[in-house]
């Protein structure tokens, strides 16, 4: 085969630092179109960007020269560096250090773009911390 392909869609999520709720409604728009700018400047093409006050999921195809790492990394202190710059909220703006990232299957991606859509309507029934735990779970992380 003379030609590389590659179709790796991410489901990416991570939290505001110490998972304080400062992306309010008023700004997370803004946010959120700064990240997908971010993610399109990478070469990776988001599919969607939403969350909750305390953390985002984010839907995106990764470029193949980029690591899942790099991406995270260049979006959290890129998107973080815009909020702060552009006084969006009255103190300062952080990401946790860590993220969780999952690859998704072509068959996968319309229930994982539904399931992102949807989180404010998700998390009114089920909290953030009994969600987090079900991840682990259904992705094997605690037999590590």
């Amino acid at each position: 085969m003379s030609h590389s392909f590659n179709k790796i869609w991410i489901h990416a999520i991570w939290a505001t630092k110490e998972r304080m709720p400062l992306l309010e409604p008023e700004i997370e728009e803004q946010v959120f179109h700064i990240m997908k700018d971010e993610f399109k400047f990478l070469g990776c093409s988001p599919r969607i960007i939403n969350g909750m006050p305390d953390h985002v999921h984010c839907l995106f195809l990764l470029n193949p020269q980029k690591s899942i790492a790099e991406v995270i990394k260049h979006i959290k202190s890129n998107s973080s560096h815009y909020i702060n710059q552009s006084d969006l909220i009255h103190q300062k703006f952080a990401w946790q250090t860590g993220y969780a990232a999952y690859s998704v299957s072509e068959s996968g991606v319309d229930r994982v773009f539904h399931y992102i859509r949807n989180q404010k309507a998700h998390h009114q029934k089920k909290p953030f911390k009994r969600e987090y735990e079900e991840f682990k779970k259904l992705n094997k992380l605690d037999e590590e």
